[in-house]
């Protein structure tokens, strides 16, 4: 996390009041969803985020500082690294507070999300554009958004997702 604010800090340093993407995958997908409060952070794509389970720690990983972030979270529903259960719980807890909260799943993938690599890219790029450039999202990421909970949550990453959008 520190290292994402830093990252955070250099970027508006160097380049002034821009809009920031966090990204991550597994303990870099936690590190970004905990760095979501810095104030230039406007988005946040975590795949696959290692969390800590509450019966470990005496509190869940925290989420009021989401509040004002998009948050996109992608998870194999497979994973035998990161535990996708977790990764419902913490936007279950973020969409309370944060109506730009959603979770796909990746159903019968696995950590590295390989048998669907293409459509995690492409709902990834959706995402970053859509939402810094204010285009408008792909169905399934507009409907995901939109959801009330548990379907916004719990979306599924459709085989062939995508595959319009390339260009």
């Amino acid at each position: 996390m520190a290292d994402a604010d830093w990252a955070a800090d250099e970027v508006v340093r160097r380049y002034g009041d821009v809009p920031i993407c966090l990204v991550g995958m597994g303990m870099g997908a936690r590190a970004a969803l905990l760095a979501a409060g810095h104030s230039a952070v406007s988005l946040v794509l975590a795949i696959a985020p290692w969390l800590q389970s509450q019966e470990a720690t005496l509190s869940p990983d925290p989420v009021k500082h989401m509040a004002g972030r998009q948050v996109l979270v992608v998870h194999g529903s497979n994973d035998e690294h990161t535990d996708p259960e977790l990764s419902y719980r913490l936007v279950e807890r973020a969409k309370k507070i944060n109506s730009t909260v959603c979770r796909f799943e990746v159903h019968t993938d696995g950590h590295r999300l390989d048998q669907h690599r293409q459509e995690v890219y492409a709902l990834a790029a959706d995402f970053a554009l859509g939402s810094l450039f204010d285009q408008d999202y792909a169905r399934p990421l507009a409907d995901a958004l939109a959801a009330p909970p548990p379907l916004g949550l719990q979306m599924p990453l459709a085989a062939g997702f995508g595959s319009s959008l390339r260009r």
